[in-house]
């Protein structure tokens, strides 16, 4: 009885330690509060951090690459597929020019979820609309 009292006992130790772990994930804490992550501050996080974007991407101006409003305003009138492009599966259709420029970065870029790759996408979004 004691066996499986112990048993127990550690099955709903790990069940726990794991619905800890998958609720930490996507949330960030603020004071003692934690908040939810949303999309577009994943997508911050990535283009500021991770991924590097802001070093050739400026908001709405070309810098080495083009600006972020001009991304996003061509593939919207294009119909382009902006997550295919990041993961290679899609040829560049703004600012071909510098593409030889971008693909050095694609290393880094491979390594990038789905998940963390639409949150970039949605930050492009948003912050091209203001």
């Amino acid at each position: 009885m004691q066996k499986i009292a112990l048993l127990l006992a550690t099955l709903l130790l790990l069940a726990s330690c794991q619905s800890e772990k998958k609720e930490k994930e996507n949330t960030i804490v603020i004071g003692k509060k934690p908040v939810k992550e949303t999309p577009f501050d994943t997508g911050k996080a990535i283009f500021n951090g991770k991924g590097k974007c802001y070093t050739c991407h400026k908001i709405d101006k070309k810098s080495i690459g083009p600006g972020v409003v001009e991304i996003m305003k061509i593939y919207e009138e294009q119909d382009g597929d902006l997550i295919a492009f990041l993961k290679q599966e899609a040829g560049p259709i703004v600012d071909p020019e510098t593409y030889t420029v971008m693909k050095t970065n694609f290393a880094i870029i491979k390594n990038f979820s789905d998940q963390e790759l639409e949150a970039l996408k949605v930050y492009m979004q948003e912050i091209s609309k203001k």
